[in-house]
């Protein structure tokens, strides 16, 4: 369950801020500052980070945007919040200080307008998920899980109902439509995908073993069909977002 909705969250809400990309690259560069920011969150007691990630939360009901006339309340924010949050501890940042906080709120508050905006335009273009649609996908998903009641308790450790996910898994399935039909992005080559897989094996450290192009050519392939996909809709979504009617409440 996890893993599902860290791709609807990441894939189709697009978080994808300057800013945020900055922070990553300095971490990319900056080995050691990395490290010694990773050694010290491991010396920090877990209950207690909980607690001061939890405050930064808000009320369920709450509006924290407005995106042309569309109300976002905080029940959804609270859920991207928690995702941002574990993006920023992975690339090495606290997220319990003061300016890394602000900007996990800037970013998680983006990504919601920019998933809002390409929903609205999805549906205005008349997209629709049918009911074999949602089933199949869902379907899938309980296949996951030993029974109904293990489906059932993923639910609730994810602070869903069963009509949210119904909900998020119509919008992913519209979404793919739009990808296909709008976006048009071109198709994966046989050739890209090596030199990919070539250009990754050539930063293997002689610690690691390199894996074979077989074993890793399907997972590489849906990388680089995200990579595009991504360089197709972040333009999309700027362009939306100078054209609505935005207002950010926290």
């Amino acid at each position: 369950m996890k893993k599902y909705l860290l791709t609807l969250l990441i894939g189709l809400l697009a978080l994808s801020l300057a800013a945020c990309n900055n922070d990553e690259d300095k971490a990319k560069t900056d080995e050691a500052s990395d490290t010694k920011q990773k050694e010290e969150q491991a010396a920090v007691d877990p209950e207690e980070m909980q607690k001061k990630l939890e405050k930064q939360k808000v009320k369920d009901d709450q509006v924290v945007a407005v995106v042309n006339g569309q109300e976002l309340k905080g029940a959804e924010y609270n859920n991207a919040l928690s995702i941002s949050q574990m993006q920023f501890q992975l690339m090495g940042q606290d997220p319990t200080t003061d300016e890394i906080a602000k900007q996990i709120k800037d970013y998680t508050l983006e990504g919601l307008v920019g998933q809002t905006l390409l929903m609205q335009e999805i549906d205005k273009k008349g997209y629709k998920a049918t009911d074999e649609e949602i089933n199949k996908e869902l379907d899938g998903l309980k296949a996951q899980y030993e029974n109904e009641e293990e489906f059932e308790k993923a639910l609730k450790e994810n602070n869903l109902t069963f009509d949210n996910l119904k909900k998020q898994i119509s919008d992913t399935v519209k979404y793919s439509k739009y990808v296909k039909n709008d976006l048009k992005v071109e198709e994966v080559k046989e050739e890209e995908i090596k030199e990919y897989y070539d250009s990754m094996a050539s930063n293997e450290t002689e610690s690691k073993e390199k894996q074979k192009f077989e074993d890793v050519k399907e997972e590489l392939k849906l990388q680089l069909e995200q990579q595009k996909t991504q360089e197709k809709l972040n333009p999309k979504i700027e362009e939306l977002r100078e054209a609505a009617k935005v207002e950010l409440k926290i």
